[in-house]
């Protein structure tokens, strides 16, 4: 398997992107007031920020990334830089420090070095989206000094997995705690009025003012001890007149914890018949929002599995041989053109090709496809990659962020970080979300404190705290980035990768198939099936010299020809004054004799009559073989078939594509006969024929009047223009890197049965995104009113702000959780 991928275009030379961690958003209101400080930023372009990822992606265009790591501090947010120490060796003075400073503040992704001459330190804290450790250890190194990562620099997913991690307990730590204090709370107000006795016995012996107190020490420690998260995210938000979900949470539970202080305290300033307390409602809400996290923040980590799983992949350590000795060293220490040795079962660390050993490599954690792969010498191998039984030995040819695991893994967290077209809808109505629901609040205390009936003050408060409680932006936040996580995730599981979530849209509304033959539909190593001699030559001799002018093409045919005749033992002479004719065929001079191998009209040109040959080049043609003429001399000396047979995975596919409605179009280079005879075999009735390399893009244009949504499927540098010009383009894995680069989805096998997977997987998460933004908004839009109390005129129905609490705690996490329905996505048979 000799698979690579392009690194993401680049929009200019001026402009770069910055994937940027940002810790501590909670709900789609704090997506908006990060992304509009980004913006703010002089010199960013564009700034799109995702609340499943964690992560900020900002196009700057001169910005310097220190600012924007400062814009999203000011916010309120905390930016997800890290911090590496490196030994550095060399320095003698201070004005060593100041110049090994210089040189890591000099990098982009620097945004603090602290260079230590004492301890030949430096720590360095570095946008790890825009650098790696291995990156800095060069600037230092470019400076004149020795450097090396100190100790063993901790993985990227083994840090994200730790912060997640560590986001969880905290979170389990303060909902612990503050159950313990409201469970008393509950139990003591609740159970009182459910039960009787109880309230007796407690007014009793207790009191009532006493339990009030009681009641105040306890709600006290949730209100300011794990509620004081609320305060710390909502009170600056609601100040720079932006608030977001921490501040609803904030207002409703001061609301009802304020009142019943002057409850408790000052119950003289309140109105008769209203002095009540609602710690438990203050202390239960907090508490059911932290249980909501929890559970949320442990739903939101399996989304981002596929990545750490990939990320994983990568063993830490590598053999290498170095001054004829094998040695031990850190995988991220390997360099091109170093020897690697890899043993039975371990996996290989980079990318490179075989010079030593055999050995079945299970590359299923790549490609998706579960059959390992023979590797022998000269073959190419991927990173990531599981040796079998035997031994390799290999030489690096990419290492670090080039290697084909490194490229994916960008590929999917590119693709997981985009917004879909219907994101920027969502996203204009949660902006205005938050404030429009303090403002339902407000109307509702007002319309309640005039109009409701007796305590009117206290329904009043009631109500709209409940108000404040029961809004979720954070499932309207959540309802496409998770899916699209799961989505892409799982699309990378199965091989399939989308460069953005975007394609995912895309791709669910086409309604055209179009599809390069050679090397897509066929196996693209076409073999020499067929020669016949005309009279007054000798086969070997003729193909002898065939195969000497055709070593000088690449094109795959002319390939079968050569080992057509290695094959048969013939030996290829020098060929002078080579030129080929594209879609013609090819030329030369061998052993003084004029020698061409190509089609009727490319002979005739040199006088040859083709006429004897040419009903077996028909009949050749119908059974799908390729036919060139060879002529020797302005003389027809032969006629040879070279056959490419279609991919065992190429009919089914056909027949699926076709059966879901889709219209399949076969295109080709190849002539009409040929084209048509591999058609029928796999079912495809309409084929463009005879289609010369810069036609391709001419055919899509056409398959895309009338507005057909056109994908184009190709493999080769020549299809890179059709994939550009198609809505998708899809490069299969065996493809150049050009087309690769041209194409929104990359299958990473050769296996057809991508593109169902591809099509069916996109259908999949659409219709997943469509259920979570509907369950979103029809969640907020349903339970608003009924907490704001429309419902209490007609049938008396209030709602509790502690199962306002509930209901808005379980709607995050029930977005999360249909989102990790993805997971268990099969591809139809």
């Amino acid at each position: 398997m000799d698979i690579s991928l392009p690194r993401p275009n680049e929009r200019s030379r001026r402009t770069r992107t910055l994937d940027l961690p940002v810790v501590g958003m909670s709900c789609a209101s704090c997506v908006a007031r990060v992304e509009d400080a980004i913006r703010s930023v002089p010199g960013v372009v564009a700034a799109n920020v995702n609340l499943a990822t964690g992560k900020a992606s900002v196009e700057l265009d001169g910005a310097d990334p220190a600012a924007v790591v400062a814009a999203v501090e000011k916010a309120g947010y905390e930016p997800g830089s890290d911090e590496v120490t490196l030994s550095v060796r060399g320095m003698s003075c201070a004005s060593c420090v100041g110049r090994a400073e210089e040189a890591l503040q000099r990098h982009p992704a620097v945004l603090q070095a602290d260079v230590n001459l004492a301890t030949e330190a430096a720590r360095v804290r570095y946008l790890p989206a825009l650098a790696d450790p291995a990156e800095l250890v060069a600037a230092v190194e470019a400076a004149g000094y020795e450097a090396e990562i100190q100790g063993a620099a901790a993985d990227r997913p083994d840090r994200e997995r730790a912060a997640r991690e560590s986001e969880y307990r905290g979170l389990k730590r303060s909902l612990l705690f503050a159950a313990t204090l409201t469970l008393p709370i509950f139990l003591l107000d609740m159970g009182g009025h459910l039960v009787p006795a109880l309230r007796a016995w407690v007014q009793g012996t207790i009191g009532t003012q006493n339990l009030h107190l009681l009641f105040f020490v306890l709600a006290s420690g949730v209100q300011f001890g794990p509620g004081l998260l609320f305060y710390r995210k909502g009170w600056p938000a609601l100040l720079q007149g932006a608030p977001d979900m921490n501040s609803l949470v904030m207002l409703g539970t001061s609301a009802a914890y304020g009142y019943s202080l002057v409850a408790t305290f000052t119950p003289g300033l309140l109105p008769a018949g209203t002095v009540h307390v609602y710690y438990e409602a203050a202390a239960v809400i907090i508490t059911l929002i932290l249980f909501g996290r929890v559970l949320e923040a442990r739903a939101r980590g399996a989304t981002s599995e596929a990545i750490r799983k990939l990320m994983g992949l990568r063993p830490r350590t590598a053999r290498v041989m170095r001054d004829g000795r094998t040695v031990e060293i850190g995988a991220d220490e390997v360099s091109p053109g170093d020897h690697v040795l890899v043993r039975p079962g371990e996996r290989l660390p980079v990318d490179g090709r075989v010079v030593e050993g055999s050995s079945w490599v299970d590359e299923s954690m790549i490609t998706g496809e579960p059959v390992p792969v023979l590797k022998e010498p000269e073959a190419q191998v991927v990173g990531g990659t599981v040796n079998g039984e035997g031994s390799l030995t290999f030489v690096a040819t990419r290492v670090g962020t080039d290697t084909v695991l490194a490229q994916i893994i960008r590929m999917v967290e590119a693709a997981q970080g985009s917004k879909l077209p219907i994101q920027a809808l969502v996203d204009q109505v949660t902006r205005y979300f938050v404030p429009a629901v303090i403002g339902i609040a407000v109307l509702t205390f007002v319309v309640w404190l005039i109009f409701g009936p007796a305590p009117a003050l206290t329904l009043a408060l009631v109500n709209a705290v409940a108000v404040l409680i029961v809004a979720c932006p954070c499932a309207m936040g959540l309802a496409t980035p998770t899916s699209i996580m799961v989505g892409t995730g799982k699309g990378a599981e199965m091989g399939v990768l989308f460069r953005g979530g975007d394609a995912l849209q895309a791709l669910r509304d086409i309604e055209v198939v179009a599809m390069d033959k050679t090397g897509t539909l066929t196996e693209g190593r076409p073999e020499l099936t067929g020669v016949r001699i005309a009279e007054g030559f000798e086969e070997q001799a003729v193909l002898a010299l065939a195969a000497s002018v055709e070593t000088h093409s690449e094109h795959p045919i002319a390939q079968a020809i050569v080992r057509g005749a290695d094959a048969r033992g013939l030996v290829a002479e020098v060929a002078r004054n080579f030129a080929a004719e594209p879609g013609q065929g090819a030329r030369a001079t061998v052993e003084g004799r004029e020698v061409r191998v190509g089609s009727r009209r490319f002979l005739a040109e040199s006088g040859a009559d083709t006429v004897q040959f040419d009903a077996d080049a028909d009949r050749m043609a119908d059974q799908g073989a390729t036919t060139l003429y060879v002529g020797v001399d302005g003389r027809l000396a032969a006629l040879l078939a070279v056959s490419d047979p279609p991919k065992p995975s190429a009919a089914p596919t056909v027949e699926w594509l076709q059966g879901e409605g889709l219209r399949v179009v076969m295109v080709s280079g190849d002539n009409r006969r040929t084209a048509e005879a591999i058609a029928r075999q796999l079912g495809i009735d309409e084929v463009i024929a005879e289609v010369l390399p810069d036609g391709k893009v001419e055919a899509v244009r056409a398959l895309q009047q009338h507005g057909r949504r056109v994908a184009f499927v190709g493999d080769g540098i020549n299809d890179a223009p059709a994939l550009a010009q198609a809505e998708i383009g899809i490069a299969i894995g065996s493809g150049t890197d050009v087309a690769m680069e041209s194409a929104e989805v990359v299958l990473m096998s050769d296996n057809l049965s991508g593109i169902r997977q591809a099509i069916a997987l996109s259908r999949a998460t659409l219709r997943n995104i469509k259920q979570n933004l509907f369950w979103a908004f029809a969640y907020n839009a349903s339970l608003l009113p009924v907490a704001a109390g429309v419902l209490y005129p007609s049938i008396g129905l209030l709602l509790s702000p502690m199962f306002a609490a509930l209901a808005m705690a379980f709607s995050s996490v029930s977005v999360v959780a249909n989102a990790l329905r993805l997971k268990r996505f099969r591809a139809p048979a």
